[in-house]
């Protein structure tokens, strides 16, 4: 039997025991309430947060990958900050992975039993053929999930850097892992539905782990996403708006240097700033790492 009253995100929230009977704006401004708080509870956490940035762009600049994995809602956020990675950051899809526990079709619709397997974990890292050199970001609220809980064992079992993400403290999953984020964003406006603050929280650390590590490995210059995939018209025009806003050049100039540079945003910005050939402006940019600041200052040696 599990012990409910133990868990931090089962917990019931005094403010909201008769949201049933509020008026729908009384309601929604008392979800608004508790939906501010979760930003202010990510602050503590920060430090380990930067952390793990940090071994992520290690483990992805030496040749490993990020696995994301959790089950129900946790499993899914994990798989949208995954999928995002490509078109933002032009990165591989096989780089930045999300696992769910049960399948392709969990991320759809509930897999009765999933989550309380521990031996599907194992088997899912080893056909996506996970390895020590990856790194592994367990993701449940409760932090007790024991097909999550068993991902992070498995991974440390082999050597690879295990990672949980939580949102109850003193969980198995914390004590299991390497490095443990745990968001305290306090109970739910639903008591139990961590869909709720516990997922607003997993997404914005999500979103700080693959945006911070994308940054360190250079796939961001200034503000600007110089690494984004042209794949349809929306972004074909982002592209040409990032290499203007990079360059300060005209549209046209843009356009050109975008098709010289066969759509690669990075190279077009790095080959209108050095005043390169593009040949000659790929090699200077690719001995730089793809860093366009650090190309543009062996420029100047």
């Amino acid at each position: 039997m599990i012990d409910l009253s133990q868990i931090a995100t089962e917990a019931a929230n005094p403010a909201t025991a008769s949201i049933d009977t509020l008026s729908s704006i009384e309601m929604l401004k008392l979800i608004n309430s508790e939906d501010q708080k979760v930003a202010l509870a990510i602050e503590p956490v920060l430090p380990v947060i930067s952390q793990v940035v940090d071994l992520i762009a290690k483990s992805l600049r030496q040749g490993g990958r990020l696995f994301y994995i959790g089950a129900g809602t946790s499993g899914r956020l994990g798989i949208l900050d995954a999928v995002e990675c490509p078109p933002t950051f032009g990165t591989d899809p096989e780089l930045v992975q999300g696992i769910i526990a049960g399948g392709y079709n969990a991320i759809f619709k509930a897999v009765e039993g999933a989550e309380d397997s521990p031996e599907l974990a194992a088997k899912d890292l080893k056909e996506r053929k996970f390895t020590h050199k990856d790194i592994l970001v367990g993701i449940a609220a409760s932090g007790r999930t024991p097909y999550t809980l068993s991902a992070l064992k498995y991974a440390k079992s082999i050597g690879a850097v295990a990672v949980s993400l939580t949102c109850s403290p003193a969980s198995p999953m914390e004590k299991a892992a390497d490095y443990s984020i745990v968001v305290q964003p306090g109970p739910e406006v639903i008591t139990g539905s961590t869909r709720l603050k516990a997922g607003t929280a997993q997404k914005m650390v999500l979103n700080m782990l693959s945006t911070g590590a994308m940054i360190k490995l250079g796939k961001v210059y200034g503000n600007l996403m110089v690494d984004v995939k042209s794949s349809n018209q929306k972004l074909s025009q982002r592209a040409i708006n990032i290499v203007t806003k990079a360059t300060d050049c005209d549209r046209l100039t843009a356009t050109a240097a975008l098709d010289q540079a066969e759509g690669n945003a990075k190279l077009a910005i790095f080959h209108i700033l050095s005043e390169k050939p593009i040949d000659e402006a790929k090699f200077l940019l690719e001995q730089a790492d793809g860093y366009i600041g650090l190309a543009i200052k062996n420029l100047k040696k």
